[in-house]
């Protein structure tokens, strides 16, 4: 594979040259792009040498090859990684900024596989402006190598130190086979469902719809179509490629999925689905009913998954979502068989850090032939590539 390597303005500096060895002896092609405070800590020698290559550094050099060098390279490239990756380069890329080499082929490479190894003093890494960047990096597929704790440049510890190369080079999923899903469409379900009791209440769950939408920008990233329907969040699509439709209760979601379904190859059910709703909405506000309480009579709302697994045809594929809290690995493969599933993705309120709102997740994807691959905890970012490289 042909991979960028981009070098930024920290003294991590120091050990991007192990990682272009290293991507070299694995057989990669390998260019570098440095930005001007990069060629501080490592020389336009070192990087030349090791990689081969002539550096990009920079934006108008007469010596280019090209007057539009990131374009050429976005075109050369199929992965980029940034190692280290400064609070800096990570702003610009989060504002749409493009102001040096780097910068600028970093905006034309978006639709292809980013990698970002941040390396930064504690306090820059826990900045809410950094975080924020952060999160909305990993929402549009950005791939984040989450920094390690450990004793930093500045003679502090804590977290922000870079990964090391080796560890880099194992993160780095995308030189491991893919698949390409272009001219594919999936759909998928994400976030809660309300349940109307009257005007202002509601029942409903915690589920913030992260896992669901990280899963509609890898998809969309890998080349699919993506038709997302999505329970009430705040969250946002950035891809062109998703089409968003949201909906409210679970029997909207019933009614945009069964819809949708029959004109796609593939469907990826990760939304929290209410399993009953009142039997009766009120129109107004339901006043209190005195020390006797109030009773609410459920009802049984349709079951999506079930439905499209007897509506599933032949070349398509139905994955579905699973959460559970006692005999979770049983339970999920009775549901995968039950609904006609070609995988299940269980998830476990016992695992710390999965689960509801959090942007990390453990899982385990089974197969209907009852083969299984537990993830360690990830990114939902991560996790979802696994997913798509487990099930499509």
């Amino acid at each position: 594979m042909n991979i960028i390597v981009g070098i930024t303005g920290g003294i991590a500096a120091y050990k991007t040259p192990i990682l272009i060895r290293l991507l070299r002896k694995a057989g990669h092609e390998v260019k570098c792009v440095a930005t001007d405070h990069a060629l501080e800590f490592v020389t336009p020698l070192t990087l030349e040498t090791l990689s081969g290559n002539k550096l990009y550094a920079d934006l108008f050099a007469p010596a280019n090859e090209n007057s539009t060098e990131h374009i050429s390279f976005k075109d050369w490239g199929d992965a980029l990684v940034v190692a280290p990756a400064t609070a800096n380069i990570i702003g610009k890329m989060a504002s749409g900024i493009g102001d040096d080499a780097l910068s600028t082929l970093l905006m034309a490479f978006m639709r292809k596989p980013i990698y970002l190894a941040p390396a930064m003093n504690t306090q820059m890494w826990e900045c809410p402006a950094v975080q924020r960047n952060i999160e909305y990096l990993q929402g549009i597929g950005i791939h984040i190598l989450q920094p390690e704790c450990g004793e930093l440049a500045c003679g502090t510890s804590g977290a922000g130190r870079m990964p090391e190369p080796e560890q880099i080079m194992e993160q780095m999923t995308i030189l491991s086979p893919t698949p390409d899903l272009r001219g594919q469409r999936i759909l998928v379900t994400a976030g809660p469902t309300y349940e109307r009791i009257d005007s202002v209440r509601f029942i409903g769950n915690y589920s913030s719809g992260k896992m669901g939408f990280a899963l509609a920008e890898a998809l969309a990233a890998h080349g699919a179509e993506v038709e997302l329907v999505t329970g009430p969040t705040s969250l946002r699509c950035h891809h062109p490629n998703i089409h968003r439709t949201d909906i409210e209760s679970a029997r909207e979601m019933f009614a945009a999925a069964t819809q949708h379904y029959p004109t796609c190859q593939a469907a990826i059910l990760s939304a929290a689905v209410a399993d009953y709703r009142p039997d009766h909405t009120a129109d107004h506000k339901l006043k209190k009913q005195g020390d006797s309480g109030m009773t609410l009579n459920l009802v049984q709302n349709p079951d999506i998954l079930a439905t499209l697994g007897t509506m599933k045809q032949d070349g398509q594929k139905l994955i579905g979502f699973a959460l559970e809290t006692d005999n979770e690995l049983a339970n999920a493969q009775k549901k995968l068989e039950k609904k006609n599933l070609d995988y299940i993705v269980l998830n476990s309120l016992r695992d710390q850090g999965a689960g509801f709102g959090v942007d990390t997740n453990r899982v385990t994807i089974i197969a209907r032939n009852g083969n299984s691959t537990t993830t360690p905890l990830l990114s939902k970012a991560r996790v979802a590539e696994e997913i798509i490289n487990h099930c499509l």
